[in-house]
């Protein structure tokens, strides 16, 4: 980058007025002055070699395999990295999602801006996962920026559900669900901020788990939303979802995330076959019965739910009528904070304390200096709304919403002393058919937000919420969401793994055998 310069008067002029700061000519050229003082400490910083994370394994680049070995579309590159040492991961082979650091191998977070961008570091996640003895075989597939709950956005093409090759897999974690799910890979890391490890679990019939707010360090990874935020374990068995996260779960502290991080004195691989006896199950009233649900969806996760009883669970209806405003929360968030941290803070922000990639800030500033039109449709209208909010309102919705989310973390936390866990569909309905290459842009950001309704407010409150697979229906698989309190990753991966061995559900035939 080069040395900063000194702005010129007519430049100081221009930000003058747009702030109103009605500044003279004169009072212009002193301030140039101070700022020319200033930019000392800027050109010092400019030639300061900064401290980078740890790359403990030395690898040889990945590469994009060919579509005869991607027919899923869900593999962004391949690799194969590992301390070829022994651990708790010995043996399984773990793929990333494209937007987390993988030193040495590309990162496009799903958008072309980025197209020859590689890392020079590893994400916390990727160093504990080679150092738990895992091998890494690739990046998956993200949506654009990962602005999308479907699976329609990225721009190196849509991810294909590995049950029916015509159907969306779920975003943003699109690639990691896919591949889980078709066998390709044991496990995934996946990312989540409105539903984007749940969603993509629930559409292809896999594990997944958004936990506790900063329980996984997200140092690393190309941020959304700072206090959105969450990477989380993906696996087709809850047993792999529990050893996954005994890995990468803990203190880190470069991430500003975490505060006080509360992991479960055992490994969670460990307690997740101590039963559910004497546990409470809330069926929770405002998770069934959206506009857009679908009553076989709907009828599956109850009567799974109502399974846990055979189990020595207890299971009863439970009511939180401020979730059906969740989502509403959720948007006056995400909207304002994505644009603020992504768009204003080419992908970095500011504001917070921890690890910031400043090459992959680098490169998303002049991506979207030089590329702004090939921002995808979900993105452009995070901007145009954003900075309309931001201009016209001043931020005020934007504090209003994580005000009022206090009331909202209040009610689940009511609701979960009366109850261990609370469950409910993950998504409203199956997944659904993938949009044309050509379809008009508002079926595109109508397809890429239509499931998470259940989803977004638990990335609100910080609360954990696992995705498992509870049955079959038209050859598709319906997923039940368990959410818990704060910490109690525990807790809910016991439950799921009484769901997995009361509902068992197949898995996929290879994707040259899906349908087409």
């Amino acid at each position: 980058m080069p040395t900063p310069r000194c702005p010129d008067l007519e430049e100081l002029e221009i930000i003058s007025r747009r702030f109103g700061l009605r500044a003279s000519e004169d009072e212009l050229a002193s301030y140039k002055e101070l700022i020319e003082d200033t930019l000392s400490s800027y050109r010092w910083l400019e030639d300061v070699q900064e401290p980078k994370l740890p790359v403990i394994v030395p690898r040889s680049p990945g590469q994009r395999p060919p579509l005869a070995e991607n027919q899923l579309g869900a593999w962004a590159a391949r690799c194969n990295i590992s301390t070829g040492s022994g651990g708790p991961l010995a043996g399984k082979t773990v793929a990333i999602k494209d937007n987390v650091a993988v030193a040495g191998v590309p990162m496009m977070n799903g958008s072309s801006m980025l197209d020859g961008f590689t890392p020079d570091i590893d994400a916390t996640v990727v160093t504990r996962i080679l150092e738990a003895g895992g091998t890494i075989t690739g990046k998956s597939v993200c949506e654009h920026l990962c602005f999308s709950g479907g699976s329609h956005t990225s721009d190196t093409g849509p991810v294909r559900n590995p049950h029916d090759m015509a159907r969306n897999a779920g975003g943003s974690s699109s690639g990691s669900a896919a591949l889980v799910a078709s066998g390709a890979c044991d496990m995934a890391i996946g990312g989540d901020q409105g539903g984007s490890i749940r969603v993509p679990s629930s559409y292809c019939g896999c594990v997944g788990l958004k936990p506790s707010f900063g329980l996984v360090p997200y140092t690393g990874a190309a941020p959304i939303e700072r206090t959105l935020d969450h990477l989380g374990p993906m696996a087709s068995t809850v047993r792999d979802v529990a050893l996954l996260l005994d890995a990468i779960a803990g203190p880190d502290d470069l991430d500003p995330r975490q505060g006080h991080v509360s992991v479960a004195e055992a490994p969670y691989s460990e307690t997740i076959d101590e039963g559910i006896e004497n546990l409470s199950v809330g069926l929770l009233a405002e998770g069934f019965g959206w506009d857009q649900s679908e009553t076989d969806v709907d009828e599956t996760v109850r009567q799974a739910a109502l399974k846990l009883s055979e189990a020595g669970a207890t299971v009863a209806d439970t009511s939180i009528p401020l979730h059906r405003q969740g989502l509403h929360i959720w948007t006056g968030i995400a909207v304002e904070g994505a644009y603020s941290t992504v768009v204003r803070g080419n992908s970095g922000g500011t504001n917070a304390a921890g690890y910031f990639d400043t090459p992959l800030i680098d490169a998303f500033s002049r991506a979207k200096a030089r590329n702004g039109a090939d921002f995808s449709v979900t993105v452009k209208l995070t901007i145009l709304l954003g900075e309309y909010l931001q201009s016209t309102y001043g931020g005020r919705y934007y504090a209003k919403a994580r005000n009022i989310s206090r009331s909202l973390i209040a009610a689940y936390e009511t609701a979960l002393r009366n109850h261990d866990v609370i469950a409910m569909p993950t998504t409203p309905r199956k997944a659904t058919v993938l949009p044309a290459e050509d379809a008009p842009w508002p079926e595109i950001i109508d397809r890429a937000w239509e499931c998470e309704v259940n989803t977004r407010p638990f990335d609100v409150t910080g609360h954990p919420a696992l995705a498992v697979p509870c049955g079959m229906s038209d050859g598709l698989p319906v997923s039940l969401m368990l959410v818990g309190r704060k910490g109690g990753e525990a807790k809910l991966l016991r439950v799921a793994r009484a769901i997995e061995q009361l509902c068992p559900t197949p898995r996929p035939s290879p994707p040259e055998e899906a349908t087409s």
